[in-house]
Parts: structure tokens; C-alpha cells; sequence
């Protein structure tokens, strides 16, 4: 490994050497993360001697501190979370137990799950390299051959899978799998941290629907834990199981030093020549000398500098918030590295979800042995693979939170060795403040895992599942949350869901219930080779409209294809391989018109109001941009199906009189509402247990349907899932929260931490920091002390007889926040749209 030769510090002299000056250094900031010693326990004495003796012939000596004290807990019975950084040797701490418990019992069984398939696939090479006779591991997820499944069924022992698998395969058919739950001993959730949302809330319940089971056939299982370090890991892990989970967080392992380095690309001139071949042009307008200049691309900047890292010889994975960009990242290293050392560019591949699980694996297999130097790769390989020899990290765009943040900083200095971490700034504000405020970065916590197992809109569909695989029963309601399951279920009666029976609720419908946990809006669309029939990979249905379009340029694995049709009902775009010189751009169009107010607040000047919207978004053209220029080519119209989603919005109107009275002028309104949407999805998780990403928000400066200014809220789930209803009831308390943080905050014109959105699809433009504080202090002043009433009580699942099925939740709709001019936004979708940045909400 020629890096350590070098070192970090070594290492980012060399790619800042691409700088003339020291004034023009792209470095805004380095943060020296201190090496720290490791402190070892004892084994403990109930560990099985053959595993011992496994351990050892791998060089693990002694556990670690925190390994030990976790794997008593669960030894003893104790639920338990272990907590712990990057790296930290937290599969151990499931092993020592879980493995003992096999041994000892050849008919005991034991469960994983994990978010990804990779991480499955990775942890099942970890348990066979230990070699022990009788554990018979296996994954079981959607690549699973069908013969495969009836041995992993009848034979495996020790079943790694995924929370989807087990709500759509193993809980419906448990019956079959009676002698598995029977004697199940533990159940090991990896990188808990990442069931977080509404998707966590799913997730919690398909765990009390296992927890029920399992009572069915007889079995306690321990629930053993391992999470990221992040906020309250105790009461997180406590809500997803629904019993409660002691907490191991004192991280024992030793650490290697990290050298963090922010890094702001240099402006280019306004010319054409501040595109570059290969990736979508900055937004420089070429030939027009007075345009004011712009960075340059961060994707550019990062796949050179993934590539300066291969030169050295140094083992770098790039991190890349879409799949677009992540394979862009790769194709501009590969083609610079081929041109300083022909064939060199072999040695850096892209990595993402949509890969076949051969190609996937291919990939995962070649990094480990050396074969790759470089990887650029969406977050899909975030979580806990275990990428042994990295040496550098680089993070291509702020990942959305300080746990990601570390936890991809993390993938690189394995084994106490010395590594480079490097976050890369996107031309845009929020990642400019990043890289120039380090202290909102270093020395602060992370982020809590937020879900709300409570949430009636999950409960409903969940309980359905849970009765279409056994009556529930009195006692299940307290399993399932108690007085809220009560009232959801009398819901689902009345509604015609479930039906009442001396016995139990009875689900009363032929077929399964129809809930997706992940909200991808359907089965995932194939893209096949039109001349060979080869499948390349699939998108999820969110992405396809945006990235399988007709004539779109798609990039798999390095190569140019061009999709000749997109088959939305056959789930199948049809492409040829084509090397154009141009790329293709997608835009879109994103409506919220009001369907029914359910509540309201008349308040003089302002009102506030509860009720249904409709949002519906569709792609409406494309661009063909040339290569190199940025040149606009042409933009070609097309005639793909508007998305719907029927969902719950919280909005509030200001007159334009009483504005104009705030100070706030006709040209800084749409700014100013704007920067009040955005703090105010930041602070609505204060008050409603969701998570920014499950909420989206629009503001205008005259709503046809309101004919004022306006800022909507909305969840950004079919049906709604609660979480407008709350910030409607708190309207008082959430605003004023919303204030507060805006004006507390130090910047002067907005930042990150109070009026600017990781997920804005207008660039955080416009933004009126003094602006939105007058907004809020005209609706405040307007709104009584108390809360709002809520006449309206939301049925399970957001039933509505005739719009919702209570068994449904299927996500057709990613929220994002929306241009604030206009109510019907003409947006080009961002490349690192959230959609497309959050992996572990889609199936790998």
C-alpha cells in the first residue's frame, strides 16, 4: 500500500499542488482527528471454545471493551445497542453470543437484517471465513434464486436478510417457517441508525410483527443491535423494538488519525473553457463575458482528485450523492488516468444501486483484493462493509447529516492506520457555508434517529399485515402501542379493513396487504440492451422518469447507452450502447392545489389552515446539452404521466397589507416566504416525530387557490402520515421555535442552521433571512396563545373510502422543497436530488 509511504498529510499536499498559489488553495479548513489506543477485556467465559479458537486463528486476541460488555448484555438476555464509531468492531458483539448460542443448541436459529443487500453479502463472508461447522449461513433477499430458498428454508441456520424480505416473505408465510421462529435465539439489526422516518416506523412494526410471531411458536428472541454513533441510541433502539434496549457507547477501539480536510473549488472564468468534457457543463453562460463566475463542479473536482489519488497509489473511495454522479465521477478519472498511464483507468469503476447482484458483487470483490484503487460509489456503501485498506475518503457534496457525514469519513483507516478524509463543496450555499464554518462540522453531536411507531398512517397498514397473518387479539394491541393500535384498529372496522370476531380482528381481504416499506412507488424498471436482451440494471420508479426518459443518455458502468423507449406499463426501457456528444438534462413541473380544508383558523391578516392537497409533478422535457460547451442543443417536449400524491398540508396566508406593514417589500416577499419554509421544515421535527426528508414544502408570493402569499408544509406520503395535523395543532409553539432559531443564529444572511435546505430544488435561491423573521413575526403576532383545534380526527392509514386503502402506502411522490416565485415550479431535477441520495430508502 503505497499511500501510508506517503501519508495524509503527503497525500493532500499532492492534490493541492494543482493549485498556482498558496492564496488560491482550494483548502478552507483541516481537522486533525487525534489517534487513540485501543483497551482490550476478557473473553468472556461463556464463549464457545471452537469460536474462540476461530477468533484467534484470525489474530483477534481479546475484544475490545465495548465488544465484551455488549455481548454480556445479550448473553444474559439483555435487548441491547451497541453505539460505536466507524470501524469499531461491532459485528463481534453479535457474533460472540449469537455463534455461542448455535453451538450449544444444533436446533437454535438466528436472524439478521440489514438495510442493504451488500452489507448481508459482506457479513455472510465474515461468518464463513470463521469456518465453523453447523452455522449454515445464507442470505435471502430478491437476488436469491427460488431453489435456493427452499434449502436456506429447510437448512440455514443462521439467515441474513432484509426488513423487506421479512415483511413480505418471511412474516406472511410463517407457518412454513415455523422450526426457524421456533427456536430463534437472537435477532441482530445492523446499522439501526438507518430506520429512520417513516420508513423506520414501517420497520418498527415489521419487528413487533416478528416479536408476535415468534411468542406464537414460543420464542424470546434478544434483539442485539449495532448503530453509528448517534443521538439517544438507547431510547431510538427502544422505539424500533418496541421493549426496552440498555445502550453500550463507550467505543474501546483504537483509531488511527484522521486528517478532514474542506475543500471549496477555485472559480472558473466565465469562458467555455470552465466546462470540461465528460460531465454536465457549470452553469457559466460561454461567450459572455460579463457573466459573474462559478465554481468549478464539484464532480469534476472529485474525480480529479480521485484520480491524483490512484496516481499515488492510494486506495480511495468517492463518495457521490446520485447515481448519475457517481458514474460520472468514475468515466472522468478513468479517461484521465488512460491518458497519463494507458490502462491505469481500469483500476476505478462507479458503484451504485440498480447494479445486477453479479455485477455488485464483482465490484465489492475487486476493491477488497486490491484490484481496484478507486471507487466512486452513491451511499449504498455507506453503511458497514467492510472495505479493509482505504486509505482516503472523498465525500462529493455535504451527505445531508453529520452521522453520514463520519460514518463515510469512517469507510477509509482501517486497523488503526493513518487516513485522508476530504468533503468536496457543491457551488451552492449551503455547502458553502460548510466548508467555511468548520465548527458547524467538528465537535458537535450527531443527529438522533427520529421514527414514530405511533404514527396512525403507519400503524393502520401494519396492523392490517399483522391481522392477514393472524387474528389479532386484546394482547396484541399493547404490543402494538396500546390505546393508539385500539383506536386504529376501530378505524380499520369501520372502514372495512378488519372485521370483528369473538376471536379477533380478521383481516378481510383475499389477498395480502399491499404496504411498501420504503415508498419506491412500485416495482423497479428493468433497462434492457433493444439488440441483445441483456438486462443492465434496473431504476427504481421514483428515478425512471428523469433518468429513462426517451432519448435519454443513461451511463452504466462507464458506458453510454441511449434509451430508445421507456415501457412505463411493462416496467422495461429499451436502450442501445451510443457514445453522443451531448447529455440530457430532464424538467420537470411541480403543482400543490388545495382539495378540501379540514380546519381553519381565521386570524385578521393571517390564516392558518389544515386540509388535503394534491401535488402532482411531471416531467414535461428535456435538454440535449453538448458535451464540453454546456451548449444547449436543443429541448425536445415529452409525454410521460403526471405523478399524484393526494397527501395532508399545513399552510398559512399573510396579506400582502400587512407585510408591506412588517417592512417586507413586494420584491423581497418570495425570499422571505421562502426562507420561512425552509426553517420551518427544519423545526417541524421538534414537534412531530418525522424526519425533514419525509416532509416537503412549496411557498409562493399569490396561490391561485389562497389568492395570497403563502407557504405550504406537506407530508410527502399518500393519504398524509400525520405529520401536518401536528404542526397545525403546535402552529403556535412550532413558529415561534421557527423564529427563534432564525434569529439566534450568528449569520448574517442564512445558513445551514437556520434558512437554508440540504434538499431545496432551487438552490436555496431566493433567501431573505430578515425577510422571513418579519413573516413570522406578523403570523405570530396574528395566532391566539393556544394551540389550534383539530375538528378532523384522521382515520387509520388516512383512510379515505374513496381515495385511500388503509392497506396501502405506497409512496408515488419524493417531497422536496419547491421554488418559492410560483405555486407550479420549472425545475431542472438536481443531480443530487434526495430522491436519488437517500439509498437505504430504496432497495439496493
Amino acid at each position: 500500500m503505497t499511500a501510508t509511504a506517503s501519508g495524509p498529510a503527503e497525500l493532500l499536499h499532492l492534490m493541492r499542488a494543482r493549485s498556482a498559489s498558496a492564496a488560491q488553495s482550494p483548502i478552507t479548513h483541516v481537522e486533525q482527528v487525534t489517534a487513540r489506543a485501543g483497551r482490550v477485556a476478557a473473553w468472556p467465559a461463556w464463549i464457545d471454545p471452537d469460536l474462540h479458537a476461530a477468533l484467534t486463528r484470525q489474530g483477534i486476541t481479546a475484544p475490545w471493551e465495548h465488544q465484551a460488555a455488549a455481548a454480556d448484555l445479550a448473553w444474559q438476555g439483555s435487548h441491547v445497542v451497541l453505539a460505536t464509531g466507524t470501524a469499531s468492531g461491532k459485528s463481534l458483539a453479535y457474533q460472540l453470543p449469537a455463534l455461542t448460542a448455535l453451538a450449544a443448541d444444533p436446533r437454535a436459529t438466528v436472524l439478521y437484517l440489514a438495510p442493504t443487500k451488500a452489507l448481508a453479502a459482506d457479513q455472510l463472508r465474515a461468518l464463513a471465513r470463521l469456518g465453523l461447522d453447523g452455522v449454515r449461513p445464507a442470505t435471502l433477499d430478491g437476488d436469491t434464486p427460488r431453489e435456493e430458498r427452499e434449502w436456506v428454508r429447510q437448512h440455514a441456520r443462521f439467515i441474513l436478510t432484509n426488513p423487506d424480505m421479512l415483511h413480505h416473505s418471511l412474516l406472511p408465510g410463517h407457518d412454513r417457517w415455523a422450526q426457524f421462529f421456533r427456536r430463534l435465539r437472537y435477532v441482530v439489526i445492523d446499522e439501526c441508525h438507518a430506520y429512520r422516518g417513516v420508513f423506520g416506523s414501517h420497520v418498527a412494526h415489521v419487528l413487533r410483527r416478528l416479536r408476535r410471531v415468534a411468542a406464537r411458536y414460543r420464542s424470546t428472541p434478544t434483539f442485539v443491535l449495532a448503530s453509528a454513533t448517534s443521538g439517544d441510541p438507547a431510547g431510538s433502539a427502544t422505539r424500533l423494538v418496541g421493549a426496552p434496549v440498555t445502550a453500550v457507547t463507550d467505543d474501546a477501539s483504537p483509531r488511527g488519525a484522521v486528517t478532514f480536510a474542506l475543500w471549496e473549488p477555485p472559480l472558473l472564468p466565465p469562458s467555455p473553457d470552465a466546462a470540461f468534457a465528460g460531465l454536465p457543463a457549470d452553469p457559466a453562460l460561454p461567450g459572455l463575458p460579463d457573466a459573474p463566475p462559478v465554481r468549478r463542479s464539484a464532480l469534476r473536482e472529485t474525480a480529479d482528485l480521485l484520480a491524483d489519488a490512484v496516481v499515488a497509489g492510494t486506495r480511495t473511495l468517492a463518495f457521490v450523492r446520485s447515481r448519475r454522479g457517481a458514474e460520472v465521477v468514475a468515466a472522468v478519472a478513468r479517461r484521465a488516468l488512460d491518458e497519463t498511464v494507458p490502462g491505469l483507468g481500469a483500476r476505478v469503476a462507479a458503484y451504485r444501486g440498480g447494479y445486477l447482484r453479479e455485477d455488485r458483487r464483482a465490484i465489492e470483490q475487486a476493491l477488497l483484493s486490491g484490484e481496484l484503487l478507486g471507487l466512486a460509489s452513491t451511499n449504498a456503501l455507506e453503511l458497514g462493509v467492510d472495505l479493509a485498506g482505504l486509505d482516503a475518503v472523498l465525500i462529493c457534496g455535504w451527505p445531508g447529516t453529520r452521522a453520514s457525514l463520519w460514518q463515510q469519513a469512517g469507510r477509509a483507516g482501517r486497523a488503526g492506520q493513518a487516513a485522508l478524509a476530504v468533503l468536496i463543496a457543491r457551488d451552492d450555499p449551503l455547502d458553502t457555508y460548510l466548508v467555511h464554518h468548520p465548527e458547524a462540522l467538528f465537535g458537535r453531536p450527531v443527529e438522533a434517529t427520529v421514527l414514530d411507531p405511533a404514527n396512525p398512517y403507519v400503524l393502520g397498514p401494519q396492523l392490517c399485515c399483522a391481522a392477514s397473518e393472524a387474528p389479532l387479539t386484546e394482547p396484541d394491541l399493547a404490543l402494538f402501542g396500546g390505546e393508539p393500535a385500539r383506536a386504529t384498529v376501530e378505524a380499520l372496522v369501520r372502514a372495512g379493513a378488519l372485521r370483528r370476531r369473538p376471536s379477533g380482528w380478521y383481516w378481510t381481504e383475499r389477498g395480502r396487504p399491499d404496504v411498501d416499506l420504503r415508498g419506491t412507488g412500485g416495482a423497479p424498471v428493468s433497462v434492457v440492451e433493444a439488440a441483445t436482451g441483456r438486462l443492465l440494471g434496473t431504476v427504481d420508479q421514483g428515478s425512471s422518469h428523469v433518468m429513462l426518459h426517451d432519448g435519454a443518455v443513461y451511463l452504466h458502468q462507464g458506458v453510454s447507452y441511449l434509451v430508445d423507449e421507456l415501457d412505463l406499463d411493462d416496467a422495461v426501457a429499451l436502450v442501445h450502447q451510443e457514445e453522443p456528444d451531448w447529455t440530457t438534462h430532464a424538467r420537470d413541473v411541480t403543482d400543490v392545489s388545495v382539495v378540501e380544508v379540514r380546519s381553519y383558523l381565521d386570524a385578521g391578516p393571517v390564516g392558518l389552515f389544515l386540509g388535503e392537497v394534491d401535488v402532482t409533478s411531471q416531467v414535461v422535457s428535456y435538454q440535449r446539452r453538448r458535451v464540453g460547451s454546456g451548449e444547449v442543443i436543443d429541448t425536445k417536449p415529452l409525454d410521460l404521466p403526471v405523478r399524484e400524491l393526494r397527501t395532508v398540508a399545513v399552510w398559512f396566508t399573510v396579506s400582502p397589507r400587512a407585510l408591506a406593514a412588517a417592512g417586507v417589500e413586494p420584491a423581497d416577499v418570495p425570499g422571505a416566504l421562502h426562507a420561512a419554509e425552509h426553517a420551518g421544515i427544519g423545526l417541524l421535527p421538534l414537534m412531530a416525530t418525522c424526519d425533514r426528508w419525509d416532509i416537503g414544502g412549496l411557498s409562493t408570493a399569490n396561490h391561485p387557490d389562497t389568492e395570497a402569499p403563502t407557504v405550504f408544509v406537506y407530508d410527502g406520503h399518500p393519504g398524509g402520515a400525520g405529520f401536518a395535523e401536528r404542526a397545525y395543532a403546535t402552529a403556535g409553539d412550532w413558529l415561534r421555535a421557527t423564529r427563534d432559531a432564525i434569529v439566534s443564529c450568528a449569520c448574517e444572511t442564512g445558513c445551514p442552521s437556520c434558512v437554508q435546505s440540504p434538499k431545496c430544488g432551487n438552490g436555496n435561491n431566493p433567501l431573505d433571512k430578515r425577510g422571513a423573521v418579519r413573516v413570522l413575526d406578523t403570523v405570530l403576532s396574528a395566532l391566539p396563545a393556544e394551540p389550534a383545534s383539530i375538528p378532523h380526527q384522521p382515520t387509520a392509514a388516512g383512510h379515505q373510502p374513496d381515495k385511500t386503502d388503509p392497506a396501502r402506502a405506497t409512496a408515488v411522490h419524493q417531497p422536496h422543497e419547491t421554488g418559492p416565485a410560483r405555486a407550479t415550479a420549472v425545475h431542472q431535477p438536481d443531480e443530487t436530488d434526495p430522491a436519488q441520495a437517500t439509498a437505504v430508502h430504496q432497495p439496493e
